[in-house]
């Protein structure tokens, strides 16, 4: 059967359509049909099928890739041959559209400034680097930036000749500085130092000193290492007294996008912009579908464990809404695994997660992920970091089919959507070096965060002196296209925000993080759909007693069925996640509620409400569940 089966897909591949099926292709293929129980008198029918809608795809190869084939076949399942066709979101399987990308498994995907785009150098990339890529992830930074410059609408000149061709913004080398002095140019390049310490601008073409004495700094972070735009008068010292200095613009995703949807930097297949929107009415019909994410999961705290079991319980029992994915972020001790002890306690704290892990089985279809922290081992100050090593994570691959322990950072594919995990403690490094901020009113120092980064384009927008990286790796630092989303997962204090189309959001620490609702046990939830993401917390045990209510008895339960009832319906517009509890005496009944609130006024003022309407003496009272 066999033989027959591969007769078949030579016929029409090979001979028909003169196609060369490498032997990856022709096992998938082989595997396809016959995990789907094809016929075999309907073989050459659905082989048909598939190699002309390989043939459709963008640029396709006489030699077949295996992504390209998984994409054409993709294609069939949802019915989207047909350019101007939607996938049916009811016969999507959500699950076959998600994936876990590690930093080392990336394509090396290299800018050529010659060229305008980007190709992918078959050498694979080495953790030690040759000298030259010391200062080739420079170049291409400055490349990669300095075309999005050059195709904003401000620094584009007319097609047309007119009075406006004067006004548009026009980039000046430090090669053409020379000769020139009194006179205001606009210069882009990288903030440095020279080798007496002063601080210069670098651009392809040379270094210029910096005079910052009467500098206007726009918004963001400046520091070392960062790519500025910058206004200043060349002086007759050979300097530049620098009057304005600003990030460069950004570049929207779907820009980007449009560009360079023929690249793929992700590894799992390019996709077009065309298939994007095939997939757009599946990801807003699956509303369900949830990240959640977490920081400083301490597994050596004696709070932890307790607050993940309540976490893990509420997720469990919320049947239609179960995360897609568990993100755990570390650092996963406190402590950190150096120092007396440390490997054992390290060891004893992932242990005791498998453990806890195990005792949910609803929860083993979801995918949990674990992204290392700056003090998890073994600790380095260099990014990429590789992931947890598998002497503390094999135990939990091998009881979790779904759990994977990933590079730091990482990132999750979902449809065409892209979502960078990120753990490093970034927004202190950055305060701590920089050269320049905005001092008038009060700066949004999370908003500055934020567009520096997405603006720098990189995750580490600072000079390898202060935040090493791997230089044939700096691709994965990359975030150019923009992502859907990006988690800066950081000890600072939690936020979430919006730029430029990008959703950029902190979990938090989920230990002690505190906040404004006094939580605890905080972390984030990440919808795809709505492309936001919401606080949740685990900190307060919420306890309704009324007063001096007499139960006639501890088996008449019927008062209590209609008070379930009846909260049943609050705690479920509050929250989605809920688990009901109560206890009965033979002088007073209380009903008890964990609540995971996303605003604890929300919660108060509707059981101020119900208990006012009961007309009853009541009382009312929060205390910690630990």
């Amino acid at each position: 059967m066999v033989n027959l089966m591969r007769a078949a897909i030579v016929k029409v591949f090979s001979t028909k359509h003169s196609l060369t099926l490498p032997a990856s292709a022709l096992a998938y293929i082989e595997q396809v049909l016959l995990e789907n129980e094809i016929p075999e008198d309907e073989w050459v029918v659905g082989l048909e099928f598939w190699a002309r809608e390989y043939l459709k795809g963008e640029d396709p190869s006489s030699l077949v890739s295996l992504p390209a084939l998984k994409r054409a076949y993709e294609s069939l399942q949802l019915g989207t041959t047909d350019d101007t066709a939607q996938a049916d979101p009811s016969e999507v399987n959500v699950e076959s559209h998600f994936s876990v990308i590690d930093s080392f498994d990336m394509p090396p995907v290299h800018f050529d400034a010659v060229r305008g785009g980007f190709t992918t150098s078959r050498p694979k990339p080495s953790i030690a680097g040759q000298a030259s890529s010391r200062s080739a992830f420079l170049r291409e930074r400055w490349g990669i930036i300095k075309e999005i410059i050059l195709r904003n609408e401000n620094f584009t000149p007319p097609v047309i000749g007119g009075h406006d061709r004067s006004n548009y913004l026009k980039l000046t080398s430090t090669r053409n500085l020379l000769g020139r002095a009194g006179q205001l140019f606009l210069l882009f390049g990288m903030l440095s130092r020279d080798p007496e310490g002063r601080l210069c601008l670098e651009d392809g073409e040379g270094r210029v000193v910096l005079d910052m004495e009467d500098v206007v700094p726009g918004e963001g972070l400046f520091t070392e290492g960062c790519m500025v735009l910058i206004e200043g008068e060349y002086t007759i010292d050979e300097t530049i007294r620098v009057l304005a200095m600003g990030h460069p613009p950004s570049e929207k995703r779907d820009v980007a996008r449009g560009l360079h949807g023929h690249v793929d930097f992700l590894g799992g297949g390019a996709m077009s912009l065309k298939e994007e929107q095939k997939y757009q009415p599946s990801i807003l019909a699956n509303t369900q579908v949830s990240f959640v994410v977490l920081s400083d999961v301490w597994l050596d705290h004696p709070r932890t464990l307790p607050a993940l079991r309540r976490m893990l319980e509420g997720y469990a029992e919320a049947v239609e809404y179960r995360p897609m994915a568990f993100v755990f972020c570390g650092n996963f001790s406190q402590k950190g695994w150096e120092g007396e002890g440390g490997l054992k306690r390290y060891t004893n704290g992932f242990n005791a997660l498998t453990d806890l892990l195990l005792e949910f089985p609803l929860l083993h279809s979801t995918h949990f992920i674990f992204v290392p922290g700056p003090l998890d081992p073994w600790s380095s100050t260099t990014l990429p970091r590789p992931a947890i090593p598998s002497v503390f994570a094999s135990r939990l691959t091998q009881r979790l089919p779904k759990a994977r322990f990933v590079s730091n950072p990482c990132r999750l594919r979902y449809f065409g959507m892209e979502l960078v995990i990120c753990r490093e403690d970034l927004m202190g490094k950055m305060v701590r070096n920089l050269v320049g901020v905005k001092k008038e009113g009060q700066a949004d120092m999370k908003r500055y965060l934020v567009q520096t980064v997405l603006d720098q384009t990189h995750l580490s927008p600072l000079p390898i002196s202060i935040r090493p990286t791997l230089w044939e790796y700096d691709h994965a630092l990359r975030l150019y296209p923009m992502p859907s989303a990006l988690v800066l997962a950081d000890k600072y204090e939690r936020y979430e925000l919006t730029y430029e189309g990008c959703h950029v959001f902190n979990p938090g620490r989920f230990v002690g993080s505190g906040g404004e609702g006094g939580g605890d046990f905080e972390w984030s939830m990440y919808y795809p759909a709505t492309g936001r993401s919401e606080r949740r917390f685990n900190a307060l045990h919420l306890v309704l007693c009324y007063g001096d209510v007499e139960c006639p008895s501890p088996s008449s339960i019927t008062q209590i069925k209609q008070l379930k009832k009846q909260y049943y319906k609050i705690f479920k517009k509050i929250s989605l996640d809920y688990s009901i509890k109560f206890s009965l005496t033979p002088l007073r009944f209380s009903f008890a509620r964990d609540i995971w609130l996303r605003k604890e006024s929300t919660a108060e003022s509707m059981h101020r409400g119900l208990l006012k309407e009961k007309g009853r003496e009541r009382r009312k009272s929060f205390a910690p569940i630990f």
